[in-house]
């Protein structure tokens, strides 16, 4: 993960590369993504399919500062911030791009849209592994990886007919880690919440 993020991870582009350097001016034959010109899809340029798993990954290994970081490097709403920034990517803002470029040519700009899977892992990577909100049949399972500088956040899920609202508190800048949590001000030893279909509303309250 450190040469992921010493080699591949472009931070002043926003862009984190699928691999470098890209294949060129070789003998050897990696397949078709040497088709693309260098820096261009899977030829060296950001294929977000793989750079949301590198913010997966970083949360598995309880990194939330680096999860993050990559997480904001590739939502498409980042990449819009200004006029400069828009005039380079050049694609929708509010849909995520299935690869971005890193050729010198067209650097930081946005490739396909909407014909793109990455949308789904980046919610799933944004959901279940960053804020660690994850459901098990039955069982909702809540495991935060943030970043330190996150003070709280809240959750609010539908199961079948009963509303759990999930709220978050980091007083003490972690990244990781449950201090305590409670149900409906009630305690609990466990992260692994049985949900119950009543009609009612439930609070979860953790501190980290």
């Amino acid at each position: 993960m450190d040469s992921l993020e010493n080699y591949l991870v472009d931070k002043e582009n926003m862009i984190i590369k699928l691999l470098t350097p890209p294949f060129d001016k070789t003998e050897m034959n990696p397949g078709y993504i040497k088709e693309y010109i260098p820096g261009v899809r899977e030829n060296g340029g950001q294929y977000t399919h793989g750079a949301i798993w590198s913010v997966i990954a970083n949360a598995m290994i309880k990194n939330g500062d680096r999860a993050g970081e990559y997480f904001r490097i590739i939502n498409p709403i980042e990449h819009a911030r200004t006029k400069e920034n828009v005039l380079r990517y050049k694609v929708e803002p509010y849909v995520v791009a299935a690869d971005v470029y890193a050729n010198s040519s067209m650097l930081g700009r946005g490739g396909w849209t909407w014909y793109t899977g990455s949308s789904s892992w980046l919610y799933i990577a944004g959901l279940e592994y960053i804020l660690g909100i994850k459901k098990n049949v039955d069982t909702l399972i809540i495991e935060p990886c943030i970043p330190h500088g996150w003070e709280n956040y809240k959750v609010e899920i539908m199961y079948k007919n009963t509303k759990y609202k999930i709220e978050v508190n980091n007083k003490n800048g972690k990244t990781n880690g449950i201090s305590s949590i409670s149900l409906d001000n009630n305690f609990i030893n466990t992260n692994q919440i049985k949900l119950a279909d009543d009609n009612k509303d439930h609070v979860i309250e953790i501190e980290m």
